[in-house]
């Protein structure tokens, strides 16, 4: 076996430790039976059964990986051994410890699942595979394979915590054996670390693995400031050990009179939380002030809440400094109350007070919840263990197909930050922090964000943009006819919603694109003289299927699609058509063929595509020209992007047809537009006091709204030339603004904007 793998290494697990394939000597062998030796007894936990199946998944761990060493020389045994080792530390049943053990087989040594399901059980089979990277499988780049690799991890674990347990666990275990590593690797490892492995864990609830994890990738990813910034905080921890004791002994005191029985603990800020609050404070390590703080224990809530009364009575509450993480948990299940006080000396401490049940759950997070249920404690409520955000990436998943797109929706949601609203019966909702209402809107559900129309926070109406805040009480308007707006994902922060919103968009433009490509095909049709494309009955498959594997479409709506998005010549598909129903003796009809070739030079034929401005994703109108109702009209068939409407005079329109004239079609407006329209006007003024408010009051004065307006940058002039664009009802319309502006005083000139073709 090589040393290094070479294959993509986004969910690393142990090969980036492995060294050279030798027979390992006796000596080393002992070591590996020791090491189980030690795994096993942190198994009194599990019944007599269940350490007989881990033995067992040992042993073929153990044949599977026989030969193997790591970087450090130890055999391969012992990485398995300590990842199944921390998850005894938490308390996982049999299945995750056996997954633990085995998590490299599948991918390094050529086990295949069936082996597993054979040999250990489909449960353990199924967790395996969830920790094995997709190496089997060749990608275009490193990204994508990373990105596809990320999505599997995370839908396995959605389905099964477990999974990202074992994972967390393996990282974990990788990270403390770092410095065997050769030392090009720390980088990439400790940033996917930094950014993937420690986000997840924290929103799971695994403190304790979260600040490891950081703090060991922070060590290997900038080592000097990692030293510099040890050795100051050990120095100031020899300084500062007399002020911690003497709060520690006053606290007691306070807590003893009081008749509250607690456990006190000392806990020091993690290096990696010292970096960044220096760096992003742009701070001295001697103004960091809260380098230490205290945690109390107490056996229940009441206690906790004396507690916190009894501790500001001692020493003076910092302001704006005091957190109930009781009544309002974080959204990873974090409870606890949190307050900054100033202690002796004036130095700052901060306190932490939770329950013995708290501080399981602060710790181990989600992986509290076996350690519950081999304890006495019963088994913890489900909002605790983060199954919302669990269950959350199976939601984005069914709506998101391409693997980068689900990595970009749920990347947003792996940091700790978040803000607390109300629904206006009262249910808090956590958000991520910088959310705006309609996040709001699709975590209370996704029928309710697509009809979202407007909203009121703290009973005042806001724009659908508006960033929410801790505390805000925030009300939903809908309406049934109301639909996502392509806009909204300029603004969204949640991966739920913006994967909501694409679905939605994606959903709703392939559905017009295909009706607009039925009548593309429709019109080329005529033009070839037949009335109508064949139906749907039995004879006329036959004719379908030989299109379709003409085109190499694998249906018939996703050919019109094509065609609607212009991917396709509806022409060249309309030809062959006809060719193949000649084949079967349907003739061309002699009197269409005569009306096509009569009107071919006018500029509307029968069957031309009518727009009316209503909304549609596959029809767009070209904002080099504008065009308003009473315009002659172009239709050209972007690639790719559906249908470009022009007007018949537009430069650039001109310039494309004469390059591609295949890709333009006839269209027309229909009767009755439903909307308003922009165009652009050029509006010469002499520069005086007050003349734009003329010019703008003209406008409104002929029922008309400006939507934009540019003036040059050199403004002392006599004559300047304002920009504007203008919503207008039709050209008769356009006329009546333009009559308005020119008997305005101080209006040279009042003309529409003619775009050129450069």
């Amino acid at each position: 076996m090589s040393t290094d793998n070479p294959r993509p290494e986004w969910l690393n697990s142990g090969d980036e430790h492995r060294g050279a394939s030798l027979d390992p000597p006796l000596a080393a062998a002992n070591a590996a039976a020791a090491s189980f030796a030690a795994l096993e007894s942190k198994l009194g936990y599990l019944d007599a059964a269940d350490v007989e199946r881990v033995r067992q998944a040992y042993r073929f761990a153990d044949t599977a990986h026989l030969g193997q060493l790591r970087h450090s020389g130890e055999p391969y045994i012992t990485h398995p051994i300590a990842v199944a080792a921390q998850a005894a530390e938490w308390k996982l049943d049999a299945p995750a410890i056996m997954a633990a053990l085995l998590h490299d087989t599948m991918e390094d040594c050529g086990v295949t699942k069936a082996d597993l399901v054979e040999r250990l059980g489909a449960p353990v089979a199924e967790l395996v595979d969830g920790l094995t990277k997709l190496d089997k499988l060749r990608f275009n780049t490193r990204e994508e394979g990373q990105a596809e690799s990320f999505r599997k991890m995370l839908l396995a674990m959605a389905r099964d915590v477990r999974v990202i347990l074992v994972k967390l666990a393996d990282r974990l275990h990788n990270m403390r054996t770092m410095g065997d590593m050769p030392r090009n690797k720390w980088g990439r490892i400790s940033s996917e670390t930094l950014d993937v492995y420690a986000p997840i864990a924290h929103r799971l609830g695994l403190n304790q693995t979260y600040r490891e994890l950081q703090d060991l990738a922070f060590r290997y990813l900038k080592p000097w400031r990692y030293n510099v910034l040890s050795k100051a905080v050990t120095r100031a921890r020899q300084r500062r050990r007399d002020l911690i004791q003497k709060v520690q002994q006053d606290v007691e005191r306070a807590l003893g009179e009081a008749g509250l029985a607690a456990r006190i603990i000392g806990r020091e800020k993690p290096l990696y939380s010292i970096y960044r609050k220096m760096d992003d404070k742009r701070l001295s390590f001697a103004q960091v002030s809260d380098l230490y703080g205290v945690r109390l224990i107490l056996p229940d809530i009441i206690s906790c809440y004396t507690a916190l009364g009894l501790l500001h009575q001692l020493y003076k509450p910092v302001p704006g400094r005091f957190k109930d993480y009781i009544a309002i948990p974080k959204v990873n299940g974090y409870q606890s109350l949190h307050t900054t006080l100033v202690g002796p000396a004036s130095i700052n401490v901060e306190f932490q007070i939770r329950t013995e049940a708290m501080d399981l759950v602060a710790e181990a997070g989600v992986a509290a919840h076996w350690l519950y249920k081999s304890g006495e404690h019963g088994q913890l409520h489900d909002a605790q263990l983060g199954n919302q955000w669990l269950q959350s990436l199976l939601d984005i998943q069914n709506e998101t197909r391409d693997a980068a797109e689900f990595w970009d929706n749920v990347k947003v949601d792996l940091f700790p930050d978040a803000v607390y609203v109300f629904t206006p019966k009262g249910q808090i909702m956590a958000l991520p922090r910088g959310a705006t209402v309609v996040d709001f809107a699709y975590a209370i559900h996704s029928n309710v964000g697509d009809h979202t129309v407007a909203a009121k926070v703290n009973g005042e109406q806001v724009p659908l943009r508006t960033e929410v805040n801790n505390g805000d009480v925030i009300e939903v308007v809908t309406a049934p006819v109301s639909s996502p707006n392509p806009a909204w994902l300029g603004f969204v922060r949640t991966g739920r919603a913006r994967s909501k919103i694409r679905s939605h968009l994606k959903s709703l433009a392939q559905d017009q694109s295909r009706t607009l490509g039925d009548k593309l095909l429709a019109q080329a049709l005529r033009a070839e003289g037949l009335g109508k494309p064949p139906g749907d009955g039995p004879e006329d498959k036959a004719i379908w299927d030989k299109l379709l594997r003409f085109t190499g479409n694998r249906a018939r709506d996703e050919l019109l699609l094509d065609i609607g998005l212009g991917k396709r010549s509806a022409s060249m598909v309309a030809k062959r058509l006809v060719t193949l129903l000649g084949e079967q003796g349907v003739k061309p009809d002699a009197l269409l063929l005569t009306r096509a070739r009569y009107t071919a030079h006018e500029n509307l034929s029968q069957g031309a595509v009518t727009v009316d401005g209503s909304a549609d994703v596959s029809i767009k109108y070209a904002t080099c020209c504008r065009p308003i109702p009473g315009d002659g009209l172009l239709g050209y068939l972007g690639r790719g992007e559906g249908l470009v409407v022009h007007t018949d005079d537009c430069a650039v329109a001109r310039r494309l047809q004469h390059k591609d004239p295949e890709r333009f079609i006839t269209v027309a407006w229909a009767d009755e537009p439903v909307r308003a329209f922009e165009v652009g006007i050029v509006v010469t003024v002499v520069n005086g006091k007050g003349v734009l408010a003329r010019v703008a009051a003209a406008i409104a004065s002929a029922e008309s709204d400006i939507v934009h307006l540019g003036m040059p940058d050199e403004v002392a002039q006599d004559a300047l030339d304002l920009r504007f664009v203008i919503t207008v009802r039709d050209r008769t319309h356009l006329d009546h603004v333009l009559r308005t502006l020119r008997w305005t005083h101080s209006v040279l000139r009042a003309t529409r904007t003619v775009p050129t073709a450069a």
